[in-house]
């Protein structure tokens, strides 16, 4: 395994911090944006990167040496009635990243390698549309940059204050158990945290073959799979 160097934006929050440290105990070097007061959330070995996740400018020049930035930014505990923040902060700080990451050197190309990783959100679905409409916005925006991509899929993490749909568990296998419910079960299926963090791993470990603006989606079976495959470290 080739040690990767990795930028990531929502290095701080509930799936950052598990994701760095793991990376970090695979011998990966990882920098992780904070803006400023927040530099102690950093996992310890990681390098803290003092910037705002909206304003590209602030952290552009942190990215030179890497060969994958992870985005990870976004409205903690989503609900349908948070649409203005989704927009305010999601979309903008996605729009932020792509820009620092695709450096255009003519033609609307990045000026060097880079894989790009995205966490989106299972879709379509019967409820949180405004999160969804935005978090396929910024796969639309995403794609425009021509970055080589993986975009990863997850309906719900579950993990430390996320537990409360495991309760649901019994009625996910009664839906996977028939044909007519069975694809949509499985698509907005539950995944933990760990599971994510595994797959997430996966992908930096592994970007896909070709570097010139390929794209691989990871959906809920997919995260499962990836996770499966990446021998987990221990910090």
């Amino acid at each position: 395994m080739n040690p990767h160097h990795i930028f990531i934006s929502g290095g701080t929050g509930y799936l950052g911090r598990s994701m760095t440290a793991q990376l970090l105990a695979r011998g990966h070097q990882v920098q992780v944006l904070a803006r400023a007061g927040s530099e102690r959330k950093v996992a310890q070995g990681a390098i803290a990167v003092p910037g705002d996740a909206l304003d590209s400018e602030s952290f552009a020049g942190n990215l030179a040496e890497a060969d994958t930035v992870v985005h990870l930014t976004g409205t903690p505990h989503p609900a349908p009635w948070k649409e203005r923040e989704f927009r305010a902060v999601d979309l903008t700080s996605l729009r932020a990243s792509t820009r620092a990451a695709a450096a255009p050197a003519g033609g609307g190309f990045p000026s060097r390698p880079l894989h790009f990783i995205y966490v989106s959100v299972a879709h379509p679905a019967p409820m949180m549309k405004s999160y969804i409409r935005v978090r396929r916005e910024c796969e639309e925006i995403l794609a425009e940059t021509h970055l080589t991509r993986t975009i990863l899929r997850p309906w719900y993490v579950l993990g430390p204050g996320h537990n409360w749909p495991r309760m649901l568990k019994p009625v996910y296998a009664i839906l996977e158990s028939m044909d007519a419910t069975r694809e949509g079960a499985r698509r907005l299926g539950l995944v933990t945290l760990e599971e994510m963090t595994a797959a997430l791993g996966w992908a930096v470990e592994n970007p896909p073959a070709r570097a010139d603006g390929e794209m691989r989606v990871l959906d809920v079976p997919g995260i499962r799979d990836a996770a499966k495959q990446w021998p987990r470290a221990r910090p």
